[in-house]
């Protein structure tokens, strides 16, 4: 008789949270789970013991581990963000618009989008997008500038184009403007010195990918029109039950699935409730586990996704808290409210860093592409001549790569065959989400036909978030770039780089930095809209 596990969470007989790991992954799980009780690890890390990750990691540990209480610490924003959003309503600001990457922008993405709030998330520097957040009625429009560091250079060109076109509408733009960072950052300085309508300083004991519950999501999400107090309530609901030393702990049990052998994590939603859940799921998976070469590949798929044919694959698949726990094949299903949700993926992922050996808050690649992107500010180097042009497809690729290949079928073919067993494909679009909407359903195609896994993201935001695993994580990717074109540039007040050209030259080095680490990349820049179906034709073989 096959058998499963499950873990039920909640409070005066309601759930909050459901884990059900099937039968396949149960000797993985009952492996690993004594000996997680029997060094305190869940107890431990609600503590903030910073020693959980071993000497290495402790430092950075000893000042990131905040998020563990936020569904208390940030309670005292609360009535802060409440007159911020009256007020703002009161001045007939009703349009959220957020400029941020990576964990400044997915946090709050998720919370709007599983409350059915609308929130507009400007995330690239696609000059077609900036221009369109920028075009609507500036003078119903809040804007939130979101970066820990205060000088990402997406949103300081974010920043400059806001300001720039307030000031051709007749708009007092600072007075729109609510910033979340550092406490001294440069936009902090720039934030009090220009009068911004309000400023947030991030919490310093949290990083990037854990702060969901911190002013980054919080602010943008009550402004919004969210009622945050009920995700921190979610989340207070399991806390107790997440710091349980005990087999049971639904954070242990999903932690050991996720350090078992499968190291495709295949994350798909059959009914959750909470849209944009998987995107932030995989991100908090590749940045925290991608490093020292190794790391998970979170695979964010539809249902039935191809991957699930792969002996190293592991479904973990958001449902409803109505519905019935499943125990099918190498499947882990899990059900929550969506603070129960982040909180529980934050233990688990945190815990699973444990197992694997790694550090969950050095982000060494992340940071490495945001100084490449500041240098990018100073640097007019011409792109680097393409190795040959198929009727109008610019065609670029890293050394040894190409062969003898003349057309882009053949390079792709080139690029599949780069892909050895237990290896991936990461497709990264250069490209405006709104112009170009079928990109992302190559994903699915082609995972059938080469028989890997295949993930999907849209760059520059991919920089940020799944581009630590990239370049840290085990080098068992190949990475094909779609740079698509724009109808039209937009200049970035104050810099001679454009944002059409700031995407571009993104692109480029993050091509030559995957390929200074032996990966390989194949880059195709369309020079024509029109070029996308013919390269969906080929890609879907």
């Amino acid at each position: 008789m096959t058998r499963h596990l499950s873990s039920w969470v909640g409070l005066d007989h309601e759930a909050h949270l459901a884990l059900t790991a099937s039968a396949e992954t149960v000797d993985t799980i009952d492996h690993l789970i004594p000996g997680l009780v029997r060094d305190e690890v869940a107890s431990r890390l609600t503590a903030q013991d910073p020693t959980l990750w071993g000497p290495d990691a402790h430092e950075r540990a000893r000042v990131r581990l905040g998020w563990t209480s936020l569904h208390v610490s940030s309670r005292e924003l609360l009535e802060r963000l409440e007159g911020l959003f009256v007020d703002a309503r009161g001045d007939g600001l009703t349009r959220v618009v957020l400029a941020g990457m990576g964990g400044a922008a997915l946090g709050a993405e998720v919370i709007c989008g599983s409350a059915g709030v609308p929130l507009e998330v400007l995330d690239t520097s696609d000059p077609q997008a900036v221009r369109r957040a920028f075009a609507g009625d500036l003078a119903s429009t809040v804007l939130v500038l979101a970066s820990k560091s205060g000088d990402t250079v997406e949103v300081d060109a974010h920043r400059r184009a806001f300001v720039e076109a307030c000031d051709a509408a007749g708009v007092d733009a600072w007075s729109r403007i609510v910033v979340v960072t550092d406490e001294g950052s440069p936009l902090h300085r720039r934030a009090l010195e220009d009068g911004a309508r309000d400023i947030f300083l991030a919490d310093p004991t949290v990083g990037g990918s854990f702060s969901v519950l911190t002013a980054f999501g919080l602010v943008p999400a009550a402004l919004a029109g969210v009622a945050v107090h009920e995700l921190l309530d979610e989340a207070a609901a399991v806390a107790d039950s997440l710091a349980e030393d005990d087999a049971a702990n639904p954070a242990l049990i999903l932690a050991a699935a996720l350090a078992g052998p499968r190291s495709t994590i295949v994350l798909t939603d059959a009914g959750s409730g909470h849209v944009g859940l998987t995107a932030w799921v995989e991100h908090l998976l590749a940045e925290s586990t991608g490093k020292a070469g190794v790391g998970l590949l979170p695979v964010v798929s539809e249902t039935p996704a191809p991957e699930l044919n792969r002996a190293d694959a592991l479904e973990c698949r958001l449902v409803g808290l109505d519905d019935e726990p499943s125990a099918e094949h190498a499947l882990v299903t899990a059900a929550g409210t969506l603070g129960a949700q982040l909180l529980l993926w934050q233990h688990a992922t945190a815990i699973a860093c444990r197992l694997l050996g790694v550090d969950p808050f050095d982000e060494p690649e992340v940071d490495a592409s945001k100084d490449a992107a500041r240098a990018l500010i100073d640097d007019d180097t011409a792109p680097a001549d393409p190795a040959f042009l198929d009727e109008g497809i610019e065609v670029r690729a890293s050394p040894g790569l190409l062969g003898d290949a003349s057309t882009v079928a053949e390079a792709l073919l080139m690029l599949e065959d780069a892909v050895g067993p237990g290896g991936y494909l990461a497709v990264v679009a250069y490209a405006d989400e709104e112009s170009f909407p079928s990109l992302p359903r190559l994903r699915r195609a082609v995972a059938r036909r080469i028989d890997r896994s295949v993930t999907f993201g849209w760059g520059p935001q991919v920089l940020h978030t799944t581009g630590q695993l990239h370049k840290g994580g085990a080098p068992l990717g190949a990475y094909l770039q779609i740079v698509a074109p724009y109808a039209e540039d937009l200049a970035i007040p104050g810099r001679a780089l454009t944002f059409g050209q700031l995407r571009d030259a993104q692109a480029a080095a993050d091509a030559s930095a995957l390929a200074a680490r032996g990966r390989p990349v194949l880059t195709l820049t369309l020079t024509d809209p029109s070029q996308t179906a013919r390269l969906t034709a080929l890609m879907e073989g």
